[in-house]
C-alpha cells in the first residue's frame, strides 16, 4: 500500500502566502493534493538511475529510427525530417528537459517505463516549487526530496550558452494562447534561464516573427521595435507545428541550418515523443527490466494498453483484456493517429483505490520526482501529489 502523509497546510495556501500562485494559473491550483507520498532513499536513487539509463536507451532508439529511415512508421511528418536530422547531428542542440512517466518504484514494485514526455512536458512548477513549498510550510525538511529540478534546468541553460558561444544570450519563450498552465510552465523555465544569464522575453507564438534570412524576432511593445533573439523555447508540440504550419517548418529549418537561432526543445525530440519508439526500445532491449513489451498490434494473450502515437494526457487510450475485450477507454482528439500496444502493468494504489504514476524529470540527468494520482487511465483530471524521502 502506498504511504500518504496528510499535511495541515495545503500547497495552495502556501503558494498564495508566498505570492507564487501566479506561477500556476487558476486552472492548476485545485488539483494539488494536500498529502505527500513517502518513499525510501533507495527508491529515490532507483528513480534517478532509471531516468539516466532510459535516456541513453532513447538515444540509441532514436538513432535506429534515423538509420533505418523509419520516420513514417513513427508518425513523423515528412516535412520535419530534415530539421530533425540537422538538430540530431549537431551537439549544440541540447535536449533541454523532458519527463519520464513511470509505473512502480515503490512498495517493492519494479520501475517500468510508460512513456517519455520529451517535447512539451508540463508539471514543472508543481515538481520544482509546489512540493518543496508544501514541505516547508508544514515544518518538514524541504531537502528530503528527490528534487533539484530548478537548479538542473539552470545548469542546462548555462550549458547551452557554453556550447553556442557564437549566439547571444537572448531567449524568447512562447506558448499558445488560452492555456494558463502552459504559461506557468514557461514562466518557471524563464526564471531558470534568467539565473543562467539570459535576457528573456515572453510572448505567445502568434506574436513571434520568423525569417529564413534573419532569424526569430519579437516586437517590443515599449518601443515597437523588432528585436532578434538567438534562442527560442516553444511549448508547442512539434507535430502540431508540422501539421498546422508547414511554412513555419521550412523557415525554422533554414534558421537552424544557418545558425540564426537554436530552437528548444530540438526537433529531434519528436523521435522520443512518438510512442512508436517504445516498440523500437523493445526491439533493441528485449525483456529489459525497465521496459514493457510493445508492438503495433495487440499482444496475444496479455492485457495491454492501446495508445495513439501522439496522444496526450491519457486521451484516446484503451485498456484491453487478454482476450482483446475492452476494459476501459478514454475519448480525445488524437484518434486519427496510428496506434501502439504496450503491455499493461498495475500502478501502485492507495487505500482508496487511486493509482499513482511517478514522473521523473530529465534535464541532462534525472532531477525531480512527483506523482500524478487518478484512475486506471491517468487523464487531464489527475491530481498532483508531492513526496518526501524518509
Amino acid at each position: 500500500m502506498i504511504s500518504l502523509k496528510p499535511l495541515p497546510i495545503s500547497p495552495t495556501t502556501q503558494l498564495q502566502n508566498l505570492g507564487w500562485d501566479w506561477m500556476l494559473g487558476q486552472d492548476t491550483l485545485p488539483y494539488l493534493a494536500n498529502e505527500v507520498v513517502t518513499i525510501k532513499s533507495a527508491e529515490a536513487d532507483a528513480y534517478y538511475e532509471a531516468a539516466n539509463e532510459l535516456f541513453e536507451m532513447f538515444i540509441a532508439a532514436g538513432q535506429q529510427i534515423i538509420d533505418e529511415n523509419r520516420f513514417a512508421e513513427a508518425g513523423i511528418p515528412a516535412n520535419l525530417i530534415e530539421l530533425i536530422k540537422l538538430s540530431w547531428n549537431d551537439d549544440r542542440h541540447i535536449h533541454l528537459y523532458g519527463r519520464f512517466d513511470l509505473a512502480g518504484g515503490i512498495d517493492g514494485q519494479p520501475i517500468k517505463l510508460i512513456e517519455f514526455n520529451a517535447d512539451t512536458a508540463t508539471c514543472l512548477p508543481e515538481t520544482a516549487v509546489v512540493q518543496y513549498a508544501h514541505l516547508r510550510a508544514n515544518g518538514l525538511d524541504d531537502s528530503q526530496q528527490f528534487n533539484t529540478l530548478f537548479e538542473t534546468l539552470t545548469g542546462q541553460f548555462e550549458e547551452l550558452l557554453a556550447v553556442n558561444p557564437d549566439l547571444q544570450p537572448t531567449l524568447l519563450l512562447s506558448a499558445m494562447r488560452g492555456f494558463p498552465e502552459d504559461d506557468a510552465n514557461v514562466a518557471l523555465l524563464g526564471e531558470a534561464a534568467r539565473e543562467a544569464g539570459y535576457d528573456i522575453e515572453f510572448d505567445f507564438i502568434d506574436n513571434v516573427d520568423f525569417s529564413a534570412e534573419e532569424g526569430i524576432f519579437w516586437q517590443n511593445p515599449k518601443n515597437g521595435q523588432f528585436e532578434k533573439l538567438d534562442f527560442w523555447f516553444k511549448l508547442v508540440p512539434w507535430e502540431s507545428i508540422a501539421e498546422d504550419e508547414p511554412e513555419l517548418v521550412q523557415i525554422l529549418t533554414e534558421i537552424v541550418r544557418k545558425r540564426l537561432a537554436v530552437v528548444l526543445n530540438p526537433a529531434y525530440t519528436l523521435l522520443f515523443q512518438s510512442k512508436y519508439i517504445l516498440k523500437v526500445l523493445w526491439e533493441l532491449y528485449p525483456n529489459h527490466p525497465l521496459l514493457l513489451e510493445t508492438d503495433t498490434k495487440p499482444l496475444v494473450g496479455k492485457p495491454c494498453v492501446e495508445k495513439v502515437l501522439f496522444g496526450r494526457e491519457g486521451a484516446n487510450t484503451r485498456i484491453l483484456n487478454p482476450d482483446g475485450s475492452e476494459r476501459q477507454i478514454t475519448e480525445g482528439d488524437y484518434g486519427d493517429y496510428p496506434k501502439i500496444y504496450q503491455e499493461y502493468v498495475d500502478f501502485p494504489k492507495d487505500s482508496a483505490g487511486s493509482s499513482y504514476q511517478a514522473g521523473v524529470f530529465y534535464a541532462g540527468e534525472g532531477c525531480g520526482l512527483g506523482f500524478r494520482r487518478g484512475g486506471l487511465i491517468l487523464d487531464n483530471t489527475a491530481g498532483f501529489v508531492g513526496h518526501v524521502v524518509e
